[in-house]
């Protein structure tokens, strides 16, 4: 159901109709950039505006499903962009599997359904999938599928809590997920050894698993080796992941900042001066001279650098107002549909550790790591994706504890059942 849905949204709204503007720019932004670049024979290079030289600016798993799919129906067609926001609403309604196997394993078959049918049903849970070509829906679907593998090998939800015995496959399993993270949103990699330990202080014996644990590292680190070494070789220095890090603080934090997402000052334009400063330094002088400004300006200003930190927080768990909305009630609901999953979440997330559900210590530290570097860096609605399905069921768990207040009356004054009945 919730792949028909998506499909459907997607072929009648027609959102697989890409604006043609900045040569097709927003057909995948940077990662359809590259995804271009590397089906027309130039490598995976060329993140902006025309040919700028290889880059590391992206994490690689995105780009080459796109471009796999450029290869097969033509670069930035109406087929393509159907078929990627297609395969988006696959892992967006596969994702519903995994948020029923974790609600049923820390709450109850109740909360279970209601959160899988409101994963499917939600139009929020489905924007990712239907209108954008990122990788959001990918990563929260490789990402929940992980929090429900690390629950089955505490053995969460299991007859038998009181020992769990992950097994080697899992651990595997376990390294093969987070590989597949990092190479499409190396951000959540701060939640790795925080869901590494947390696994390895349920697992009896220990050592078994710390065996298989280390095997798990090594297959992550098989799986990035490539990519990495890949970056040694073109920039001659080592970028596990990516290099953009120094242009977007620079970008967020740098010279006019204001805690709001700003893209202008990004190499987009052709002939713009920072275009032309990008094109010439190449990527790795330009990210090391615009994380030189941001630094500098951060320390210079370090009052305006927390404030607008306080602002990305803010702006994180409320949404992002957009200053051109033109019409005050949309952008109103449009906030207020963003912050109360926001509210609903957290509270049910308290909610979860009051009651010590199974796992909610786990579930807190997600709240606290995967938002921490775009408080740092930049805010966006979209990087809240990875966390919303643990929103939503910890929202439906909030209103299912919900209950009837209980009756200040005492009981020797409520009226007695027979006061009204006929005497005999």
């Amino acid at each position: 159901m919730g792949f028909l849905i998506r499909a459907i949204t997607i072929t009648l709204a027609h959102t697989y109709r890409i604006r043609l503007a900045e040569d097709h720019f927003q057909f995948g932004w940077e990662m359809g950039r590259v995804a271009r670049a590397l089906v027309t024979g130039y490598g995976y290079s060329d993140p902006f505006v025309g040919h700028t030289g290889p880059t590391a600016w992206v994490p690689p798993l995105y780009p080459l499903l796109i471009a796999a799919v450029f290869k097969v129906t033509g670069v930035y067609t109406a087929l393509s962009a159907w078929i990627i926001l297609t395969i988006n609403s696959v892992f967006s309604a596969a994702t519903a599997f995994f948020i029923y196997e974790i609600a049923a394993r820390c709450y109850n078959r109740k909360v279970a359904v209601w959160s899988a049918w409101l994963w499917v049903l939600y139009p929020a849970a489905m924007q990712y999938a239907v209108h954008w070509i990122w990788e959001m829906s990918l990563t929260a679907f490789v990402f929940t599928w992980t929090l429900a593998l690390a629950l089955r090998m505490r053995g969460i939800g299991e007859s038998h809590t009181d020992e769990a015995h992950p097994t080697t496959s899992q651990w595997l399993l376990f390294g093969l997920l987070w590989g597949l993270i990092a190479l499409s949103n190396s951000t959540l990699l701060l939640f790795l050894p925080v869901c590494g330990i947390w696994i390895l202080l349920g697992a009896h014996p220990l050592t078994p698993s710390l065996k298989n644990a280390a095997l798990a590292a090594l297959l992550l680190l098989a799986i990035l080796a490539p990519w990495t070494i890949r970056n040694f070789r073109v920039f001659h220095t080592f970028i596990p992941m990516r290099d953009n890090l120094g242009a977007e603080l620079e970008t967020g934090s740098g010279p006019g900042s204001n805690g709001f997402p700003l893209i202008a000052t990004l190499p987009l334009v052709a002939r713009d001066p920072q275009t032309m400063l990008y094109k010439s330094l190449g990527e790795i002088r330009y990210v090391q001279l615009q994380s030189a400004k941001a630094r500098a300006y951060i320390a210079a200003h370090p009052a305006h650098y927390a404030l607008i930190s306080i602002k990305r927080f803010y702006f994180f768990w409320v949404s992002v107002p957009h200053p051109n909305e033109h019409f005050a009630f949309n952008e109103f609901f449009r906030e207020l549909n963003y912050c109360f999953l926001s509210i609903t979440g957290l509270l049910g997330l308290a909610l979860s550790l009051k009651n010590r559900i199974p796992a909610a210590g786990l579930f807190a530290w997600a709240f606290a790591l995967l938002p921490l570097t775009y408080y740092l860096i930049t805010a966006n609605a979209r990087f809240r994706s990875p966390l919303e399905p643990l929103i939503a069921i910890f929202s439906v768990y909030l209103f299912q504890s919900a209950a009837p207040r209980k009756s200040k009356t005492p009981a020797a004054q409520q009226p007695s059942a027979t006061a009204h009945q006929p005497a005999p």
